[in-house]
């Protein structure tokens, strides 16, 4: 389980990868990006939180 736990934040930033790339191929929507955005900057905290050392 701290296996997931320690990668939660590459997760996060590939489901943002996952949006952008419906965006540009699939659908138009403004609602992706967003969504894209948000699970990237989420992404780079969480990464940063768990896996910093001290």
């Amino acid at each position: 389980m701290s296996n997931v736990r320690k990668y939660f934040g590459v997760i996060l930033l590939l489901l943002g990868f996952i949006c952008l790339t419906i965006y540009k191929w699939a659908l138009q929507d403004n609602v992706l990006l967003v969504v894209a955005m948000l699970l990237e900057l989420a992404g780079i905290i969480v990464y940063i939180r768990i896996n910093k050392k001290g």
